[in-house]
């Protein structure tokens, strides 16, 4: 888990982090995507490039990223003769971050903060398949099961002079109550099946970001213009 210092510096720079905390919420309702003083293409790139990274890192380096990012975005997922307009492909750009087991546990709802996440897969709080899985930059597969202890669970607390424990919801998290479709969570076991790789729709995507998939295109030709593959 990084240092407090760590995150206090994301906030101090005005970026959105997967965070409950009212500063993120803060960050967000003030959020301007580009300055006057922004004039050119490549600081409308770098910009949609830095806060896009700064929401979706997961706390791995620029040269991890570059090893990750795949030019090749996937084909728009559309009928034939289906004229409904689709977001641009390369809000999907991220999509291969949502396997993580630590995005998997936060999305989820059983953790207020991608940090906190981490926290609990490695003081093995988090089983993968039933089994203890320490590692919370893992990729799962279609159709494993993610299950998290209920005791470890940020929102569940035990009640008055029982070991049964009940929902407590925490201040400012609903903003983020909501559940990608590429889920199963099941609150009564605490787990988590991840169905399939995240996809458009017809005017959404299922990744979930702050930033509009305009925003996310300029930070994808950031990244295709370094002539970058995933090796």
């Amino acid at each position: 888990m990084p240092r407090k210092a760590d995150t206090a510096l994301k906030f101090s720079r005005e970026l959105i982090s997967m965070s409950w905390d009212p500063r993120n919420l803060y960050q967000l309702s003030r959020k301007q995507l580009f300055s006057p003083k922004q004039k050119t293409r490549f600081q409308f790139m770098w910009k949609a490039k830095r806060d896009t990274r700064g929401y979706h890192d997961a706390n791995i380096t620029e040269r991890q990223w570059l090893r990750m990012f795949n030019p090749q975005l996937p084909t728009l997922n559309m009928k034939l003769g289906d004229n409904a307009k689709h977001p641009n492909t390369a809000s999907l750009m991220y999509a291969c971050m949502e396997r993580r087991m630590d995005f998997i546990v936060f999305r989820s709802h059983f953790a207020s903060s991608i940090w906190m996440a981490r926290q609990l897969i490695v003081h093995g709080k988090v089983k993968l398949n039933g089994k203890k899985h320490p590692f919370p930059s893992h990729t799962v597969k279609d159709g494993d099961i993610v299950t998290v202890n209920p005791e470890a669970v940020v929102t569940l607390k035990p009640k008055k002079d029982s070991k049964e424990l009940r929902f407590s919801a925490l201040p400012f998290q609903q903003p983020w109550m909501f559940i990608p479709e590429y889920l199963e969570v099941n609150y009564n076991t605490c787990s988590t099946v991840f169905l399939r790789e995240p996809v458009t729709r017809p005017h959404s995507t299922e990744v979930p970001s702050p930033y509009p998939p305009e925003f996310h295109a300029l930070a994808f030709e950031y990244y295709f213009r370094r002539g970058r593959t995933r090796k």
